[in-house]
């Protein structure tokens, strides 16, 4: 068998027992050892390309989220309120919430992985949402600020547990930070 095709197998094995185990169990029980036997590899393997429990599941998450780039039709809210309401459907779906649940805890502790994190997956999700703001915006007007505005009261939300993440949430957060922000 070729070396190749099956540390990919094995890889994908990998990956696909993270994400299924992500939505079975808490994170705090989620081991690397549960990994391994789900996947049906030894512990050493996933070692060998992964150095912590945290940096798996970030690998895991990344194959999951595809990336998309936001339309530009012209209609500024008609192409942020997909991305507002696509927000609030990955926090709130138990397997994609479970990930991103595990990425806050393990990047609090583990500066390596943080880095990952943001340079994998936040910054290039920030810079999609900002590069299209940039258009939309008055000259002089901050781009990130834009972005923290609009995803800021979701992320809120959703790390504090208060509940009401609801797609008529993303539409108010929408409107508010529109009316925040004058056109350009």
């Amino acid at each position: 068998m070729n070396e190749t095709r099956r540390s990919e197998r094995a890889r994908t094995a990998i990956l696909t027992a993270t994400g299924e185990l992500i939505g079975e169990l808490p994170y705090p029980k989620l081991t690397i050892e549960a990994i391994a036997a789900r996947a049906g590899v030894g512990k050493q393997t996933i070692y060998r390309w992964w150095p912590s429990k945290g940096a798996v599941v970030l690998d895991a998450l990344l194959e999951r989220d595809a990336g998309s780039e936001l339309p530009d039709t012209g209609d500024l809210r008609a192409d942020l309120r997909p991305l507002l309401r696509g927000a609030v459907t990955a926090l709130t779906d138990p397997v994609t919430g479970g990930f991103l649940r595990a990425m806050a805890v393990e990047i609090q502790q583990d500066a390596g992985l943080a880095r990952e994190y943001r340079e994998r997956l936040l910054l290039p999700q920030r810079a999609t949402v900002a590069a299209r703001l940039a258009g939309a915006l008055p000259a002089g007007a901050d781009p990130e600020l834009a972005v923290d505005l609009l995803l800021g009261p979701i992320q809120m939300r959703w790390s504090l547990g208060l509940g009401g993440l609801t797609e008529a949430y993303a539409d108010a957060v929408l409107e508010a930070a529109l009316t925040a922000l004058p056109p350009a």
